[in-house]
């Protein structure tokens, strides 16, 4: 998925409102800009660090840049981290769609944020003749707190657990459903992050029990491209 437009290198100073943060542009220029993402962002805020913006096409929109990559090293060398969560379901569409996800190939149709469950929207609905429906729920990673592996979540997340609850009823129903996390950092497995939201991991075992499958992908990112590229094991508690 290449950005929509060339990126713009500026240092962060602070994030802050959960949606919005300071940068400092490479010609000393303050600025806020627009941060994607209700999450804790844990170790990927601190002041100094290098990234990369996207400007809004929109010309009317209140703050034009976003805040879509943080550079962070944990020993093993810099890497590009995706911050801004609208980018995954583009992401799990053009994996889908160019076969990288063996798991969810075969399938001829793919919607987006279809209508299901209580007042929910089902991220990507797949569906293809003599095949039950298939839900994917895609949540964006972007949590590390050891060298290659990534977490989930970053902080208590009462609809994500709601989510898996809603898949689980989806299998009873008949139908096929998919937990896919979106890992934009470079990683080599993945894990729940018990002890930062011990409900959203009693309800992936509930729903894991129920028949919901998880698969987790992870992606190459630089300052022009990110994409899936393949799928890492998930280590189960």
């Amino acid at each position: 998925m290449l950005f929509p437009s060339p990126l713009i290198e500026a240092r962060l100073l602070r994030r802050y409102k959960r949606f919005l943060a300071d940068v400092e542009l490479v010609d000393g220029t303050v600025t806020t800009v627009h941060c994607a993402n209700p999450g804790a962002m844990l170790g990927l805020t601190a002041p100094g660090s290098r990234v990369l913006l996207s400007r809004s096409a929109n010309p009317a929109r209140a703050l034009p840049l976003s805040w879509e990559l943080v550079e962070i090293d944990l020993g093993d060398g810099p890497q590009w981290v995706g911050i801004n969560t609208g980018r995954p379901n583009a992401l799990a569409e053009e994996a889908i769609r160019n076969d990288i996800l063996p798991d969810l190939a075969g399938y001829t149709g793919l919607r987006r944020e279809v209508k299901y469950g209580r007042s929910s929207r089902i991220d990507i609905l797949l569906d293809t003749p003599d095949r039950p429906l298939c839900y994917v729920e895609v949540k964006n990673v972007h949590l590390m707190r050891q060298p290659g592996l990534a977490e989930f979540p970053d902080c208590v997340t009462l609809r994500g657990a709601k989510h898996l609850v809603e898949l689980g009823d989806m299998v009873e129903d008949g139908y096929r459903a998919v937990m896919l996390f979106v890992v934009q950092m470079r990683a080599t497995a993945f894990r729940l992050a018990a002890d930062l939201d011990p409900g959203y991991a009693a309800a992936f075992a509930k729903a894991t029990a129920r028949g919901v499958e998880t698969i987790v992908a992870t992606c190459t990112i630089d300052s022009q491209d990110a994409r899936i590229t393949r799928t890492i094991p998930l280590e189960r508690l």
